[in-house]
């Protein structure tokens, strides 16, 4: 069963490489032409080769992480969401309450409740 579906998409096997060696090309060119056209202007700094733009975007990666995936963080902040409308209002102000004393007076909405 499996070896058939390698040999009807065994054109995945070579377009998937391919298509990964573009889309690099591409990013590690516009990479480069950005760098070489607002850093030397703005920064004083050299101009870099397609090589470096290529391993510049990689360190990005790898310090940032990213390339679309999502923030990974909007789940977190729908939980808080549902957990805020389930307190009672007596939990709230004490919820407000200790994250005042603890942010020095920052956490003060005023009254308001967070959107």
């Amino acid at each position: 069963m499996q070896n058939e579906w390698v040999k009807r998409n065994k054109w995945i096997f070579v377009a998937g490489p391919l298509a990964l060696a573009v889309f690099m090309a591409i990013c590690g060119e516009v990479v480069m032409h950005l760098w070489n056209w607002l850093a030397p202007m703005l920064f004083g700094w050299r101009q870099i080769t397609f090589w470096q733009a290529l391993g510049l975007l990689v360190l990005c990666r790898l310090l940032f992480g990213g390339f679309g995936h999502g923030s990974g963080h909007s789940g977190s902040r729908r939980t808080r969401n549902e957990r805020w409308e389930k307190m009672t209002p007596e939990e709230r102000e004490r919820l407000r309450q200790s994250c005042g004393a603890r942010c020095g007076g920052f956490g003060d909405a005023g009254g308001k409740e967070p959107a």
